[in-house]
């Protein structure tokens, strides 16, 4: 009978030890498959991105991407890498990341309503690109976030309330952009520097309650 149980236990176990590999991998391949779509969006003059290559099991022993133990993608590091094109909705996908460093490069579009999903995220730095269209409303799902950097891209619109119920959030800079509106007054934002919002010829000042609306002379 301890026998059996043993067995049984041991059986149970190499099960529980096989699906979890199973699972690694298989999460493993859609964040690869997520990082091969942004590189195939990109073009890289400099082969910065070379050694992404899709046939390998996971993503984790590509230049500029760092996993956690678990070979779940944590930060993706292409600053300054004179890349050019845009960003992929697939990004969404990437559960556990927690730095997307795409700053000082030629990136241009749109910011994808599915970063949004990236719950884990701590720093979102996309400054020093030529970003176009509005700062997402999903941002404000970013319940982690502490770093926000949009500065110097041609980012429009107002900047979206959500981003106030953002309680981690230490840094936001959205300067050199074309933003309208009000700047916000509340939440993390009573902290940040009038600086950090410059040069919007279109923004209006900081947010008097009442008194005008956010997202004055938008249009």
């Amino acid at each position: 009978m301890a026998a059996t149980r043993f067995w049984t236990s041991s059986f149970f176990f190499l099960l529980f030890v096989a699906l979890t590999s199973v699972l690694q991998v298989a999460f493993a391949n859609s964040e690869g498959d997520a990082l091969y779509t942004l590189r195939r969006s990109l073009t890289d003059p400099d082969n910065v991105l070379q050694s992404w290559d899709p046939t390998l099991v996971n993503p984790c022993t590509w230049f500029h991407i760092t996993c956690n133990q678990d070979n779940r993608v944590t930060r993706v590091d292409l600053g300054n890498s004179n890349l050019s094109g845009h960003l992929v909705p697939e990004l969404g996908r990437l559960e556990h990341l927690q730095y997307l460093e795409l700053y000082k490069n030629n990136i241009h579009g749109t910011i994808p309503d599915e970063l949004g999903n990236l719950k884990s995220l701590i720093s979102l730095d996309l400054y020093n690109n030529n970003i176009t269209g509005r700062i997402p409303i999903s941002l404000g799902k970013l319940k982690s976030l502490v770093f926000l950097r949009l500065n110097d891209n041609r980012l429009n619109g107002p900047i979206p309330r959500e981003l106030t119920g953002i309680t981690s959030l230490k840094v936001v800079d959205v300067s050199n952009n074309d933003l309208c509106g009000t700047i916000p007054t509340s939440g993390p934002f009573e902290h940040i520097p009038l600086n950090n919002f410059e040069n919007n010829p279109r923004m209006e000042g900081p947010e008097l309650l009442g008194l005008a609306s956010y997202d004055t002379n938008c249009t």
